[in-house]
């Protein structure tokens, strides 16, 4: 079926105000263009998503690279691959995107937690990859459980669905378990959103593998695809992971995303090989000429549990570290996060406070023992710090800001 009149017009006119949007610099033009289409064809993404093969990708933590991994393992597999990569993952975003295939071929596409559920009629999605779910925002998204919630009605709503899914967040697994899983283990990080079981609420035992119910018997399912240090093993069969990307946290994403492409036909090891190719990702670990003669490196973290990655990654390094904070909306409005995150793992390194509620993370290093210098601006912040290497682990808006100003072309 083609596009209907009114979706065509819809189109144009959302090009047109993307086009606008980038001319007076007010952005990339994806969120205002996807408004424009959907106020003017309420039905356009279902019909633009005619004749493309739907993957939605979504988690708390890790979505927009996931999604990056998996649209380039398709690809490499000889896909003709539609994606959002900027990481407009909300229907205004993932209608422009369906706008622009040139023809029937695999769409891959990043969708944020709570819009999920919403998504999956409309585009008559093949596929769901589910990496995690934890705390985020909670003046905007509410209790994790709720979250889970909503994505097991879908699942409910759709027992054939195709679904990937890790294995080793008791929420994803209550939310997965009705639809036809495939399951792939990817350890047990972040623990402190999944205390209690999301079946029947009593206190779940954690072991060194796997989580499980001792009051109702819900429990981690068995995996035959497991992530093993820095390989897949994908149905008995070992796959290295080379990613140029760091930390453990990418070697997840990699794995559900070569789990992906298998599911979708293409040879793992092609997958799995391409992905090293992937050094950045829509700004995410960018590099920052600082004007010395350095540059530093952006990572971004938005929640308790990312911000628990990253440091984990950090304290390893010799490192000096810039914490860029900001408490808008899109970041959430509550900073009281702040004290759920392990900042005492950069002990010993040279580190700066910045951003707008720069005193908010002062206070916070202090009660950590960290040593630290105060500067509003980010860049400044890491000129002003010793060392041959540098990171500025930024919140969302501190992040897009620094994108923004030196991340195109990069």
């Amino acid at each position: 079926m083609s596009a209907s009149m009114r979706t065509k017009l819809g189109v144009a006119a959302g090009r047109s105000a993307g086009w606008l949007s980038r001319t007076i610099t007010r952005g990339q033009g994806a969120t205002i263009s996807g408004r424009v289409i959907n106020a003017i064809a309420p039905d356009a993404l279902q019909e633009l998503a005619e004749g493309q093969r739907v993957t939605l990708v979504s988690a708390t933590n890790g979505k927009t690279t996931t999604t990056r991994f998996l649209a380039t393992a398709l690809a490499a597999g000889g896909r003709t691959v539609t994606t959002n990569s900027t990481g407009a993952n909300l229907a205004s975003g993932i209608a422009p995107t369906l706008a622009k295939a040139k023809g029937p071929g695999e769409a891959v596409l990043e969708v944020d937690e709570r819009v999920l559920p919403r998504m999956v009629d409309p585009l008559g999605v093949e596929l769901l990859v589910l990496g995690n779910l934890s705390r985020d925002q909670l003046d905007r998204y509410g209790e994790v459980h709720a979250l889970s919630e909503t994505w097991r009605e879908t699942t409910e709503a759709h027992p054939e669905l195709a679904v990937i899914a890790n294995a080793s967040d008791p929420h994803v697994v209550w939310a997965a378990t009705p639809a036809k899983v495939t399951w792939v283990a990817l350890g047990l990080g972040w623990r402190s959103d999944a205390a209690t079981c999301p079946q029947c609420g009593a206190l779940l035992q954690w072991s060194v593998d796997r989580f499980d119910c001792p009051s109702c018997g819900f429990g981690q399912p068995d995996a035959p695809n497991i992530l093993d240090g820095t390989d897949l093993v994908l149905d008995g069969t070992r796959i290295a992971l080379s990613i140029a990307l760091p930390g453990s946290w990418n070697r997840a994403n990699a794995a559900l995303a070569v789990a992906a492409a298998a599911h979708l036909g293409v040879d793992p090891s092609v997958a799995a090989e391409s992905l090293d190719a992937v050094t950045s990702v829509a700004g995410r670990y960018m590099s920052v000429p600082l004007g010395d003669g350095r540059n530093a490196r952006v990572l971004l973290a938005k929640n308790p549990a990312g911000w628990t990655e990253v440091l984990q990654f950090l304290h390893h390094r010799d490192t000096a570290v810039v914490i860029a904070v900001n408490a808008r909306v899109a970041d959430g409005k509550d900073p009281s996060w702040l004290w759920d995150v392990p900042y005492e793992l950069l002990r010993g390194k040279k580190t700066a406070a910045t951003g707008e509620r720069r005193l908010d993370v002062a206070v916070r290093l202090r009660y950590a023992d960290v040593d630290y210098e105060i500067e509003p601006d980010p860049i400044m912040a890491a000129r002003a710090l010793p060392g041959d290497e540098v990171h500025i682990v930024a919140s969302y808006t501190q992040f897009s800001a620094l994108y923004r100003k030196h991340g195109h072309g990069r």
